[in-house]
């Protein structure tokens, strides 16, 4: 199989490549790559070739002979390459740059504040407890939807934009399952409570859930 997908099932931007590649109805294998297991498999020598940065996810791409980190990145490489079914991001220049500035909401903004080595640091570091961990997550991931909330008042339909599947859905899904992890209370988050519903009634969104992983625990 020319795919294989580094990942972790709990991890949130593994999660959206998986919900990337299930809607492109692409085959690949996933290699687990267990974040906690012995100091984290991400550390070992043959995975830091793969991915110097030790994170996660990495694509590797054996017919076109290629390596890529980020998922944003993996996402738009898989939607050029393979722009049918679904493609991910709109033509129009001014809808992709929409759809693109809300998928680095919760990507560049949100996510990385509750990013594992970040968790870990606050514990390790700055001698904060479990849950002074879990509160400074749920923090800013409530921060972060208060304004998606409010943006998507004007442009949500069944999903983020209108009734097409996008880049922004596949990044909000994980980090609403992120932010149940961690205790946000969904209910001031109607709208965005509703997309992800949705999405989550497709079948590449149900068959990346964490828990369908080969590696879930």
């Amino acid at each position: 199989m020319s795919l294989k997908l580094y990942s972790y099932w709990r991890s949130t931007a593994s999660y959206r490549v998986r919900i990337a590649l299930n809607l492109k109805q692409l085959d690949y294998d996933i290699v687990p790559v267990h974040l906690v297991k012995e100091g984290g498999e991400q550390h070992l020598p043959d995975y830091q070739q793969l991915n110097p940065a030790r994170l996660l996810p990495t694509l590797v791409d054996d017919d076109e002979d290629i390596i890529l980190n980020q998922s944003l990145s993996i996402i738009t490489y898989l939607d050029e390459r393979y722009p049918q079914p679904a493609p991910l991001l709109p033509a129009h220049a001014v809808e992709k740059a929409r759809v693109t500035a809300l998928a680095q909401d919760i990507a560049c903004d949100i996510q990385p504040l509750g990013n594992l080595r970040v968790l870990n640091a606050l514990k390790s570091r700055f001698s904060a407890s479990q849950d002074d961990v879990a509160q400074w997550a749920a923090c800013w991931i409530e921060r972060g939807f208060e304004g998606i909330e409010q943006r998507l008042q004007t442009q949500a339909g069944k999903y983020c934009f209108d009734f097409d599947v996008t880049l922004a859905d596949i990044c909000l899904v994980p980090q609403v399952y992120n932010a149940k992890r961690f205790g946000v209370e969904m209910s001031k988050f109607p709208l965005i409570s509703k997309i992800v519903d949705n999405c989550n009634q497709l079948p590449a969104f149900e068959q990346a859930l964490p828990e369908n992983q080969p590696d879930a625990q």
